[in-house]
């Protein structure tokens, strides 16, 4: 008889264990990932122009904006990124080129030229498309010091833009570097809507509260019709207390607009950006870019928030 040392059964019963959480995950995932397929989405009655802000940087609002965007245009909805990030993070995941040269969103800010010039179709998707952004982006708030109802150009460009397309689009997600400048306020009166993504770290709510208030300062002074209509919580880490505690405490202060979706830590999602891609395409199964695909889910399911 075949006789097993002690051990290595011991070894073989740790392997399993190893396993165990492994092969949990992969078919609890392949189950959100059959879930994800079967959904379909209502196109809005009428474009939904979201912006993606918080003065914080490193929370994920370039990841948010670009995953949400090629998750939706997967969907069957049409979508456009513009993207006013002088680092142009965003046009380089959608694979579009914002090189010195490229026209984008700072020709449309100081030079006036339309949106449909200077818009480009991501490879991800024929229904996903992006206004890049340049470098030469980083000027603009000088470059537009004399610029008439400067706080208003990328709203009234936009409304032109979307006026004129067709098919139209239903969603418009606008990236926004981490600042409370004019760009970025350009971006809060153009949208009806703010997206706030907010890392699950110590320190996280500090800012926030400053922010909602730069948010209504911007509402009642340039845009009624602006709200802060969803949170999504980002670089969730479900092994530590920490991320945990934080995710309460944003659910407790924001219940409405905080998405049931939460993204968790991975280098998959910090990744794709790298291969000209969006996490959508880069790696569809993993756990960060199924989050992400449920959040798009939940976002366009939500409604517009009027």
């Amino acid at each position: 008889m075949f006789h097993v040392k002690p051990s290595t059964k011991k070894a073989m019963a740790n392997t399993m264990d190893n396993k165990a959480p492994i092969m949990r995950e992969m078919t609890l995932n392949s189950e959100r990932s059959k879930r994800i397929a079967a959904t379909v989405l209502q196109a809005p009655a009428n474009p939904r122009v979201i912006t993606i802000s918080n003065q914080k940087g490193g929370v994920g609002k370039t990841t948010t904006a670009v995953n949400l965007a090629a998750a939706l245009a997967n969907k069957g909805l049409r979508v456009l990124v513009v993207d006013l990030d002088p680092q142009g993070n965003a046009s380089t995941a959608l694979g579009v080129e914002h090189h010195n040269g490229v026209p984008g969103s700072y020709e449309v800010l100081v030079d006036g030229a339309p949106i449909a010039d200077v818009v480009k179709q991501s490879p991800e998707s024929e229904n996903l498309f992006c206004l890049p952004a340049s470098i030469n982006l980083a000027g603009a708030e000088i470059d537009m010091v004399s610029v008439p109802n400067r706080e208003q150009v990328l709203s009234s460009a936009l409304k032109t833009f979307l006026a004129s397309e067709s098919p139209r689009y239903d969603f418009v997600f606008i990236d926004s570097p981490p600042s409370l400048g004019l760009l970025t306020v350009n971006a809060l009166v153009a949208a009806n809507e703010v997206l706030v993504p907010i890392q699950c770290e110590y320190y996280a709510l500090e800012g926030v509260t400053q922010l909602i208030s730069n948010i209504e300062r911007v509402k009642k002074a340039l845009n009624p019709a602006l709200d802060v209509s969803a949170i999504l919580l980002t670089m969730f880490d479900n092994r530590t207390n920490l991320s945990s505690d934080v995710a309460n405490e944003v659910r407790k202060f924001f219940p409405k607009q905080t998405l049931g979706a939460t993204i968790p830590r991975s280098v998959r999602l910090s990744e794709a950006p790298s291969f000209g891609q969006t996490a959508i395409t880069f790696d569809p199964k993993n756990s960060g870019t199924l989050a992400y695909q449920e959040a798009a889910i939940e976002l366009a399911q939500r409604g517009d928030h009027k």
